[in-house]
């Protein structure tokens, strides 16, 4: 548990003091928290080679504990050899090849134990670390949901920042209008048409008033026609 704590806390606590100097610094967010996941990325794979040095250990270990369980098996078949032939000398009467191989037997019952003992010895440590190993690769787990989540989270806030920007310049841009307000130069330009307008309605009048002067002119000139014509036929009656 311990060496669990040494390692993850130990890269845990760098990845913190990266964080702190980071908002110490006021970056910009959107770097801040790319930083972020590149350091917290770094760990990972530091915490990665940690654990694996850690696991490289134990499978050295139980390697080490299978090879003194089967040594252990190895002697006590050699034990078991050199009694069996220990008996056959002495059904024969050679009781000098007996107790030959009975002292065969008792080294190799000797090394057998001690081969037993030194994989009895190492159990505990290997139990002990397989847990150890076991509760890394859970943390190791755990920071690789985080950097995941870590990246979510950067993901939204980037999207969140880059929405708060576009609304802000939008904002600008409606204030910058109604500091402006377009529709007042339009009704300036609409004013003047309608003054062009009523100037160019003013001259047709005025060319509409002269034509009918003309045409009552001719007309009057018509009807005095029409009188002399008149009082010349009275005329030409009154002599004939």
């Amino acid at each position: 548990m311990a060496e669990k704590q040494s390692i993850l806390g130990r890269i845990g606590q760098l990845a913190r003091a990266n964080v702190n100097a980071l908002l110490d610094r006021a970056e910009d967010p959107q770097k801040m928290m790319d930083q972020l996941v590149r350091d917290y990325t770094d760990s990972i794979a530091e915490a990665e080679d940690a654990i694996a040095v850690t696991i490289g250990n134990l499978r050295m270990a139980e390697s080490d504990h299978a090879a003194s369980v089967e040594e252990a098996e190895e002697w006590g078949r050699k034990a078991a050899a050199a009694s069996e032939r220990a008996e056959e000398y002495r059904s024969q009467g050679d009781e000098e090849n007996a107790n030959k191989f009975d002292n065969l037997a008792k080294i190799a019952i000797s090394k057998q134990i001690a081969a037993e003992k030194d994989a009895k010895s190492a159990e505990p440590m290997i139990e002990s670390q397989n847990k150890v190993v076991d509760q890394l690769k859970d943390g190791l787990n755990q920071m690789r949901l985080k950097l995941d989540s870590l990246k979510s989270k950067r993901d939204e806030l980037v999207a969140r920042q880059k929405s708060a920007e576009a609304q802000a310049t939008v904002q600008d841009s409606i204030s910058h209008i109604n500091v402006m307000d377009p529709t007042s130069e339009i009704s300036r330009y609409e004013e003047q048409v309608r003054r062009q307008e009523a100037e160019v309605a003013g001259h047709q009048e005025l060319a509409g008033d002269s034509l009918e002067a003309q045409f009552a002119e001719l007309e009057d000139r018509s009807n005095d026609a029409e009188i002399e014509a008149r009082l010349a036929e009275l005329k030409n009656k009154r002599e004939g």
